[in-house]
């Protein structure tokens, strides 16, 4: 292992013109078997699902004067494989650099296709976590993975026989194929962790192309990685800033309030985050740091009155952020976002 150590360092009333404000003018889309890629600037691309198979994570993609660099690997080993096959289409370049912006599973389980012919950078504690933490029994995989899957392919078995009209019949067995498909390509999965580390930042340059990596502290996990493109104005954020409410299980919520805060000094324009949709500007980080003082509030008054993590994550009421967060569509939060709050408040207390 190289190690470098760098410097110290939910639509609920949504306006038209809030939409306009926050989302990009379309991008010119390449569209492959399992993934289609956004042209967000010069050669720069953002690659999100078809639903031809299951992916995990957006992959932004930056090509450059004789190879190319991802952010992050995906799910499966298989949907890295279909990623590197569909690229061909905008780049013959090879990879040659991969990036986990952090380590879970949907952003790392596609990595040991690129060992050995790529450099896998990460943050050191990616390293540390994918060596360590037995991250195939623990969340968000166990719950993700494990339980889920088998769970959409019953139920989607049950609406494939009960269905009476055969065109929706017909589509029903198309999901279901994915799903079956997904649930095996997991058993290829071995965890591999980056082979170069960093600390705090590390720049890359290739070609008249910088790259920056950035730790700008903890906040969805102990080591995400920000990477800026400061000529682009471009930061892919992983799912340290999404344009939907990320996954909190591993959250440490007021260290990423100031990370996040820490973020949005950087001089971007463009958003490609880990999941959701790009977004410009600055004004939903604004929105998600709102949302995860508001949560963090409401689940210690909750603790406070005895109330169990899972009851009150069926109460938590974060509505007023819909507008920003689409995918917010009622009362309550994911449980295991509940979960790690109230451990995360006990923690504190300690």
């Amino acid at each position: 292992m190289r190690r470098v150590r760098g410097a110290a360092v939910f639509l609920v009333g949504l306006a038209a013109s809030a939409l306009a404000a926050q989302a990009p003018a379309p991008f010119p889309v390449t569209t492959g078997r399992a993934f289609k890629f956004e042209r967000v600037a010069d050669g720069v691309y953002y690659a999100t699902a078809t639903g031809a198979m299951v992916t995990g994570s957006n992959i932004p993609v930056i090509v450059n004067d004789r190879d190319a660099l991802i952010v992050d690997t995906g799910t499966t080993p298989a949907a890295a494989r279909a990623l590197a096959e569909d690229l061909r289409l905008v780049t013959d370049r090879p990879i040659r650099t991969v990036v986990n912006t952090h380590f879970h599973y949907d952003h790392t389980d596609g990595n040991q296709v690129f060992a050995g012919t790529s450099d896998i950078i990460a943050h050191e504690y990616v390293r540390r976590a994918l060596l360590t933490l037995n991250v195939l029994e623990r969340e968000p995989f166990r719950t993700s993975q494990l339980t889920n899957v088998p769970n959409r392919i019953a139920a989607l078995r049950r609406q494939a026989s009960e269905e009476p009209d055969p065109a929706r019949r017909a589509a029903i067995e198309r999901q279901l194929a994915v799903a079956e498909a997904g649930w095996q390509e997991l058993k290829e999965i071995v965890p591999t962790p980056p082979n170069v580390t960093y600390t705090s930042k590390l720049t890359l340059y290739r070609g008249a192309r910088e790259i920056q990596l950035l730790f700008l502290g903890r906040g969805h996990t102990e080591g995400d990685t920000v990477v800026f493109l400061p000529r682009e104005r471009i930061v892919c954020t992983g799912d340290l800033m999404e344009s939907t409410v990320a996954y909190m299980g591993d959250g440490l919520f007021d260290e990423w309030i100031a990370t996040l805060e820490a973020l949005k000094g950087l001089d971007f324009d463009l958003v490609l985050p880990g999941h959701g949709a790009p977004f410009r500007g600055k004004s939903t980080i604004t929105a998600f740091q709102g949302y995860l003082r508001d949560a963090m509030a409401q689940a210690r008054a909750l603790r406070r009155e005895g109330v169990a993590p899972e009851e009150a994550a069926r109460r938590a009421d974060l509505t007023r952020y819909s507008a920003e967060f689409p995918d917010i569509r009622g009362p309550g939060i994911e449980v295991r976002g509940m979960r790690r709050l109230y451990e995360y408040l006990a923690e504190r207390e300690r």
